[in-house]
């Protein structure tokens, strides 16, 4: 019998003031540009100041994140830390190419270095926590955060660990946001946040965060959904859409009927959100759609705060206005289905479920 995964805590570094699990969404911040950086703490709370000052923006970002869904789940013992990232800690990549040009391939340091490998997170949150157990960092561009929610499924699966610490974290750098706007990636105009659905341009607005999650196969008091299933799929035509859907959900006995609100990356990219509404075609009239990258932009692991996000609706069973595309009609939200993809490419469905 397959065993049971729970979400016992998150927590969640995002442009929106996330970071408090005490409010969801209350006070949304409505951004008009083309780059939404994140809402940061007060780290002085969570890191050690004299170590914080010589850590990426990312790093920091993590730790707290970490961190915060660690306090939400009662400080748990946890025997794996798995995260996915999709550029790592790229602001330190950029010092330390720009010192090889710089310094014409001499006299180098090699802490940026060291510090901009993808899984410097994972492991300054290791020695943090003094957590010797296994970890391991995802590098599958838009799907790595499902990468590593799916390697922590199987490890719970197999009794290989209890409680497992899982997230995704990406952060934004001034050469990337170049590049990414000289190839339409980004939006070469401002746009406000709430009308990103009515875009008519290429590209997307783009943004940071991270997003972690405690997973147990044990349920407890702080428990927020159960985790039933993650499918990737690199490559998806529109027209087969339908096709993988009713297999992803028939797998768990499931219809679209069964579905009462969906979670779509829609990003505001005139070429690509096609897809989330060839999606949304499928859909009965009675499921909410939902959306959220309005509110925190796009990134590699953006669809972690998609997870974030109905874990907290399931939770507390409401829904902030600013997120409804068409609202649910049903009057209980037990049964979540995200989907997410990036420019055509790294589809993912991931199912929630309520406990009761």
């Amino acid at each position: 019998m397959k065993k049971s995964i729970y979400i016992n805590g998150l927590g969640s570094i995002s442009s929106q003031k996330t970071y408090d699990n005490t409010h969801f969404l209350n006070e949304v911040i409505h951004y008009n540009s083309t780059i939404l950086p994140a809402v940061s703490p007060n780290y002085k709370d969570y890191i050690v100041p004299s170590k914080a000052r010589r850590m990426a923006n990312g790093v920091k970002m993590g730790i707290t994140g970490a961190k915060i869904a660690l306090k939400n789940a009662n400080h748990p013992t946890i025997n794996a830390i798995i995260t996915g990232s999709g550029m790592g800690c790229i602001i330190d990549t950029e010092k330390f190419v720009g010192n090889i040009i710089n310094n014409d391939e001499q006299y180098l340091t090699p802490t940026p270095f060291i510090q901009s490998t993808h899984n410097t997170v994972g492991g300054q949150i290791a020695i943090d926590l003094n957590c010797k157990g296994y970890n391991f960092t995802y590098v599958q561009a838009s799907n790595s955060f499902e990468s590593a929610l799916l390697d922590a499924s199987l490890q719970l699966e197999l009794n290989e660990a209890e409680t497992i610490l899982v997230g995704g974290i990406d952060e934004l750098s001034d050469h990337s946001i170049k590049i990414h706007k000289k190839i339409n990636h980004i939006k070469g105009v401002a746009t406000a946040s709430d009308q990103l659905l009515n875009s008519t341009t290429k590209g997307a607005i783009f943004g940071e965060g991270a997003n972690f999650f405690v997973l147990s196969n044990k349920r407890q008091d702080s428990t927020y959904a159960k985790l039933l299933d993650t499918s990737m799929h690199n490559t998806l035509k529109k027209e087969n859409l339908n096709e993988v859907l009713i297999a992803f959900l028939s797998a768990h006995n499931l219809t679209l009927e069964n579905l009462d609100s969906v979670v779509l990356g829609y990003n505001g990219d005139v070429e690509f959100d096609s897809y989330y509404n060839t999606f949304t075609s499928l859909l009965n009239a009675h499921t909410g759609i939902l959306y959220y990258k309005h509110l925190i932009g796009e990134y590699h692991t953006a669809s972690a705060f998609a997870l974030y996000t109905a874990s907290q609706i399931i939770r507390h069973q409401q829904i902030p206005e600013d997120i409804i595309k068409r609202k649910s009609l049903k009057t209980k939200q037990s049964i979540i289905l995200l989907y997410n993809q990036y420019r055509g490419e790294h589809h993912s469905f991931t199912l929630l479920k309520s406990c009761e």
